[in-house]
């Protein structure tokens, strides 16, 4: 039972420091509203009409893809480190960590989300 102290404790450390610093920042940040700081600004140009756009959904889904690939390979670094002196189960783990990103990457290619149009 001991052991799970540890856990808990870590827990309510996680909790109490993210919670605190917000907390924090509300009680202890300036609020002074003016009409100058209100406006909305976008790379220093004047907006005109509404600000509110919509973008395609792609671009993100495109960035998401992106970064799913990315965090991916970092994964698989140690394992390419180490191939030589694996065993056959983490060599066969490894290729199907592999097959499972081709699949994702041929069902995202099939379903037009890499056309950057």
């Amino acid at each position: 039972m001991s052991q799970w102290i540890y856990i808990g404790l870590f827990f309510i450390i996680g909790l109490i420091i993210p919670i605190g610093a917000i907390g924090a920042a509300w009680v202890l940040g300036p609020k002074k509203p003016n009409p100058i700081k209100q406006t909305t600004y976008e790379c220093g140009i004047e907006t005109v009409g509404d600000a509110w756009v919509q973008f395609k959904a792609q671009y993100y889904i495109f960035a998401l893809v992106f970064l799913i690939f990315d965090v991916e390979t970092v994964f698989l670094f140690p394992w390419a480190v180490k191939l030589g002196q694996l065993g056959l189960f983490a060599v066969i783990e490894g290729i199907i960590f592999i097959l499972i990103l081709i699949v994702g990457l041929v069902y995202t290619w099939r379903k037009g989300m890499l056309e950057w149009a």
